[in-house]
């Protein structure tokens, strides 16, 4: 089990979000979470993330407390074993394809941590992420010269860069027309057969979760017993 939170339960104001809330994924499985807007999906994928704390319970990833490592710690330790694919991509709109993959296993160097790449390494690496995503040609253009479908890639790539055990995806395909985000969810179910990611997703779309290996209903901050 990559996953383990236990008893998760998150405030704002005086509104619950999140109710003593259970969750598992194993390695290498898709899991998609689905339900109404508001329901609490985001909020929770962003603690699984270990972007947002709890108010109450613990988030185990590969058996580590996340929430008990110290800020700094834990900044690594997302850097090093997260990462992320949003919605609206959050590309670097001054740096080209393959310097937004970069930018990952540059900071990951900048902080003089233990196994960090060379430049020269990070860039190969990179460039051999956006050559499988199948976006050669595209090294050098900036997310505004771009397609949806492209911009999303060069964030996948970029999520990848680590080598990260988890990968935390939020409405991915939300702005991609229907071709577009049919080769989307092709590309998570290769990419995970292919490095053995444990891929978490928030997904409105139907057809994208029915082929994923679970499928968890959120509602009112609780998970429907299926």
């Amino acid at each position: 089990m990559i996953i383990e939170c236990k008893d998760i339960c998150k405030f704002y104001g005086k509104v619950q979000v999140l109710r003593d809330l259970n969750f598992s994924a194993d390695k290498g499985n898709i899991v998609s979470i689905v339900g109404a807007s508001g329901a609490g999906k985001t909020t929770l994928l962003q603690i699984l993330g270990t972007i947002l704390k709890p108010d109450g319970g613990s988030v185990l990833i590969n058996g580590t407390d996340v929430f008990a490592l110290s800020s700094n710690e834990l900044a690594e330790f997302r850097n090093r074993k997260i990462g992320f694919v949003f919605q609206f991509h959050h590309l670097l709109p001054e740096f080209t394809a393959v310097e937004n993959v970069m930018m990952p296993a540059l900071i990951l160097k900048s902080e003089h941590t233990g196994n960090a790449l060379g430049t020269r390494e990070i860039k190969e690496r990179a460039l051999s992420l956006l050559a499988e995503l199948g976006l050669s040609g595209k090294e050098s253009s900036r997310p505004s010269e771009m397609s949806g479908g492209e911009q999303q890639r060069v964030a996948i790539a970029r999520a990848l860069m680590n080598n990260p055990d988890i990968i935390f995806a939020d409405e991915p395909s939300g702005n991609l027309d229907s071709k577009t985000k049919k080769e989307l969810h092709d590309l998570f179910f290769k990419l995970r057969d292919a490095h053995g990611q444990t891929i978490i997703i928030v997904t409105h779309d139907a057809s994208m979760a029915d082929r994923s290996d679970k499928i968890l209903e959120i509602k009112d901050g609780q998970f429907v017993a299926q």
